[in-house]
């Protein structure tokens, strides 16, 4: 299994009693949706390594208390401390009409409710506090605020992805860059 092939559903964060057990973080939407996951692969030293899960406890916050197969004792389970967890792509939850994952409308074609077509998805960016798309935009990177109010659906079908920008966002991009007004005063000023 190929890190291409799978989502990020979290990472371990410590371990969890002497036999060997840890404390997984979900950073999913939904964490409750993964409560009776079988498996896991870990991330090893860049290759994904199935896991299997003997006991799953859910915790408060997205946080699982995990106890995996062959892991017995706090020095086995301290050296999963800040590995990442994946899952393959067929088990994400099924989506409702119109949306979308995000790496599913990477290279679709953005259409705006105003301007019409604008340019295409390149990728995402999830930062601490915001996430944000990246789109090509007449030969730049333009960056998108990802929020339910700008993003409204993706097509599927015709590889779209329909937003409502902000007023004044695409003028950020398209403004050409001119002379600070203060070297403006500067030149009357020697006249």
């Amino acid at each position: 299994m190929h890190v291409d092939e799978c989502f990020l559903l979290g990472y371990i964060v410590k371990t969890h009693g002497t036999k060997g057990q840890v404390v997984a973080f979900f950073d999913v939407d939904y964490p409750e949706d993964y409560e009776d996951l079988e498996s896991v692969f870990l991330e090893q030293k860049g290759r994904l390594i199935p896991f299997f899960i003997t006991s799953m406890e859910p915790q408060a916050k997205g946080r699982f208390i995990i106890k995996f197969e062959d892991i017995d004792t706090i020095a086995q389970a301290e050296t999963l401390r800040n590995t990442s967890l994946y899952l393959p792509l067929d088990e994400l939850p099924e989506l409702e009409e119109g949306q979308f994952y995000f790496h599913d409308v990477i290279g679709y074609q953005v259409v705006d409710e105003q301007h019409g077509a604008l340019g295409t998805v390149k990728e995402f960016y999830d930062l601490p506090n915001q996430q944000l798309m990246v789109m090509e935009y007449l030969n730049q990177e333009m960056l998108v605020p990802v929020m339910d109010e700008i993003f409204l659906r993706a097509d599927h079908e015709t590889k779209q992805l329909h937003v409502s920008l902000p007023e004044g966002l695409l003028e950020v991009y398209t403004q050409p860059s001119s002379p600070d007004d203060e070297d403006e005063d500067t030149e009357e000023e020697k006249k």
